[in-house]
């Protein structure tokens, strides 16, 4: 096999979206050629093809465009405030509960919304938040506590049979947090259809992306649509006589179809996915300083990977990512902080009991390449790679 290390032109991205694009040229080309003959680019007819395309996919009513996935967060929360509470925003005193482990749009967006966020540490089996710890909080805290936004970190499904009898039992809303699963389910059941309302991200670099930044709602409640339809246009349905305190939150019709473009083909790369992850967890296993991401367990939930993360131990993380960048490789670090640690929540959050998990994981998660239309020899040359580093015992060296 080519020592890649070795040929300084040569790397392994985290994604190569320079293939993606290649792969669907002719679709995608095709979209774009068909938006600058029309010129409609502000909710054009690609943008209400799209949402009925989505809706059709997640069992969804409802599918609503919006210029990012935390524009989709934000506005989602406003639009709870706004029906539920008869008020623009929260206020300080309303508490939404999230993970700390999470990109900032999660929390940030509770504060956005009026809010302040509690955060309850995760599960270091899925790094998703803990339900368990969830339901200890509430037993003595339930005062203020409105709502919880559940993170489906890194393309698998949170338990949402615990969380919806949680969030029953407590009378609170749930606002999926999507941004890395799209398509992924939870006992057969499509993610972002479980709580009031999910949030989507198409980011270029999540499941299925976009050329720039681009988001979706979906929810089964009419009223709530309606109102995010206004959010997402200055807050009116007419936009010189405005109801709400709104965005310029639109899908571009260029995004949308684009997006309808590369969506025919995100179920063959999600089996991409499935097959490189299937290599690293085969090639990886039996390494005692790397804990494997969990697999796709029971109640017909399935792990996308839109990053696959493992742990390394022993305070090896930084070591193997220097040694995988000497042979080519590039790996990221999702996340280096938790939210509650970033001086934007100082004041603003609630810590009830500790987050040591989530203090500790942060050491240790390691993402490795998954690009879905990397070679077959590349992911071995990546797990060789790995190999090699412990049982090199790189760190004596």
């Amino acid at each position: 096999m080519e020592d890649l290390s070795e040929n300084k032109k040569t790397k392994l991205s985290m994604l190569n979206l320079k293939l993606q694009y290649s792969f669907m040229k002719s679709e995608i080309d095709a979209a774009i050629e068909k938006c600058l003959n029309h010129q409609n680019w502000i909710l054009g007819d690609e943008v209400y093809e799209l949402e009925q395309k989505f809706s059709k996919y997640l069992d969804a009513k409802h599918c609503i465009g919006t210029s990012s996935g935390t524009d989709a967060l934000v506005i989602s929360l406003r639009a709870i405030a706004i029906k539920y509470k008869n008020k623009e925003y929260f206020n300080k005193n309303d508490l939404i509960i999230t993970t700390p482990f999470t990109f900032t749009a999660t929390g940030d967006s509770i504060l956005r919304s009026g809010a302040n966020v509690v955060f309850i540490d995760i599960d270091p089996n899925t790094y998703n938040i803990d339900i368990n710890k969830v339901d200890d909080f509430l037993k003595t805290n339930k005062k203020n506590i409105i709502g919880i936004i559940p993170v489906h970190l890194f393309g698998l499904s949170c338990n949402m049979d615990l969380l919806t009898k949680t969030a029953q039992n407590n009378n609170l809303f749930i606002v999926e947090d999507v941004a890395q699963a799209f398509g992924a389910t939870w006992n057969n059941k499509k993610l972002g259809t479980f709580g009031i309302l999910g949030a989507f991200s198409f980011f270029p670099s999540k499941i299925l992306g976009a050329f720039g930044d681009a988001g979706m709602v979906s929810t089964n409640d009419d009223e709530i649509a309606e109102i995010i339809r206004m959010l997402i246009k200055h807050g009116g349905k007419d936009k010189y006589n405005i109801e709400h305190i709104g965005y310029n939150a639109r899908l571009d019709t260029i995004q949308a179809a684009i997006l309808i473009a590369k969506f025919e083909y995100i179920e063959e790369l999600n089996k991409k996915r499935n097959i490189i992850s299937n290599i690293y967890i085969e090639e990886l296993r039996g390494i005692s300083e790397i804990i494997l991401p969990l697999n796709p367990f029971k109640n017909n939930t399935t792990h996308l990977y839109h990053q696959f993360t493992i742990r390394v131990l022993n305070n090896k993380r930084n070591l193997l990512q220097s040694f995988l960048k000497e042979k080519g490789i590039d790996t990221m670090v999702y996340y280096p902080v938790p939210l509650h640690k970033m001086k934007v929540f100082k004041g603003r959050c609630i810590i009830p009991s500790s987050l040591s998990i989530s203090e500790n994981i942060v050491k240790e998660v390691l993402s490795l390449p998954i690009e879905p239309l990397m070679k077959t020899e590349d992911v071995y040359y990546i797990t060789d790679s790995i190999r090699e580093f412990f049982n090199k015992d790189y760190d004596k060296r």
